[in-house]
């Protein structure tokens, strides 16, 4: 979904950039001009970093629960 019509940004650009350690919107336009224009698509775009973010976050902790798991 494109989520900066100005700059043709999506969201799995976005995505991406959290991939890479990006945690809010000014990091990600570190890698990303989203959000540089006129601005419209900023609370979405920190919407899925938010969301991207927080299921990582989620993924990382379910693998290490396993990992746990089936070290005993």
């Amino acid at each position: 979904m494109y989520v900066c019509i100005c700059h043709s940004i999506t969201d799995r650009q976005i995505r991406r950039a959290v991939d890479q350690g990006a945690r809010t919107l000014s990091e990600v336009q570190r890698q990303l001009p989203v959000a540089a224009c006129c601005g419209r698509c900023a609370a979405v775009a920190r919407e899925v970093i938010r969301s991207h973010a927080d299921g990582a976050a989620q993924d990382r902790e379910a693998s290490y629960c396993a990992a746990v798991a089936f070290a005993r």
